[in-house]
């Protein structure tokens, strides 16, 4: 964990480490006790395929299933 502060002119300096690790691009996320920063993948949709290369079902029968979960917390 590194301490970093903002310059005069309001901008982060982030470690070298940490940039070499996450990338150069972040969402900076608002929560309630402080912010948080996302990084931002070079290419979103290859960041996608690779995080849910393992699922075997369709899109429609994921859409489906979120649908019926859905409905069943809503008290069907």
């Amino acid at each position: 964990m590194s301490d970093v502060a903002l310059d005069d002119r309001g901008r982060l300096t982030l470690p070298k480490d940490v940039r070499e690790r996450y990338g150069d691009r972040y969402h900076v996320v608002q929560l309630p006790d402080g912010i948080k920063l996302v990084p931002v993948a070079d290419d979103p949709l290859e960041a996608l395929r690779d995080e849910f290369a393992d699922v075997e079902k369709s899109a429609d029968e994921l859409r489906e299933e979120a649908r019926e979960a859905a409905l069943d917390e809503a008290g069907r």
